[in-house]
């Protein structure tokens, strides 16, 4: 069993989502290390969860925090190989480190996108995945055009507009590098409502 795409799946705070996307085969798994945030993952909690899991990458997921500190907060962690961030100006403190690096850029329209394609080039050169999200963008004709343009230059993950109805015709037309879902809370300890996530996954499944 395979999927048909990349796929990252962020905010994991518990093991029955981690065990879920991990034997769903899921690329990516992200982790918040923000310390003030709501999912929050201590390294002990990161090493409950991650004890259980194989063939999975693991992401450390940062807001706001300055280079230094995430370094320094990776040094009570083991295991990332990747480091996402939304701060585009700490790209030239983490680029040359040993973690792959995802900047994640909400976008609010087209043009947005298009900005973001004078810029790819520098963003391949340095190894720099982009994660799209947005509030309000809808998966357009255009917006895919300007998608399929950006990811002709540097790896793109989309997270926002898709849905059972519109994820293969997304993938297919743009070339995009993959998507991005992101985990949930359980409704209590090991039970889960998996909903659109679950339903996503099992349409990118390639049987054997």
């Amino acid at each position: 069993m395979a999927l048909r795409t990349f796929v990252k799946i962020s905010a994991v705070n518990n093991l029955s989502d981690a065990r879920y996307c991990s034997g769903m085969q899921v690329n990516l798994m992200g982790f918040d290390l923000e310390e003030n945030s709501k999912n929050f993952t201590t390294s002990e909690k990161f090493k409950e969860i991650t004890d259980w899991l194989s063939g999975v990458r693991f992401v450390a997921e940062f807001e706001f925090s300055h280079p230094e500190n995430i370094l320094e907060t990776l040094k009570s962690y083991g295991g990332f190989e990747f480091i996402q961030i939304k701060e585009e100006i700490h790209l030239k403190m983490l680029v040359n480190t040993e973690y792959g690096i995802i900047l994640k850029t909400n976008i609010k329209s087209a043009g947005d996108i298009k900005e973001l394609t004078a810029k790819a080039d520098s963003y391949r050169e340095h190894g720099v995945v982009l994660l799209l999200h947005s509030d309000n963008v809808e998966l357009t004709k255009e917006v895919q055009a300007e998608l399929k343009a950006l990811a002709e230059k540097c790896s793109v993950l989309v997270g926002f507009g898709f849905h059972t109805g519109n994820i293969l015709e997304l993938i297919d037309q743009t070339g995009i590098k993959g998507i991005e879902m992101e985990g949930g809370d359980e409704i209590k300890p090991g039970l889960k409502d998996f909903d659109e996530l679950a339903d996503i996954l099992e349409l990118l499944e390639i049987e054997d």
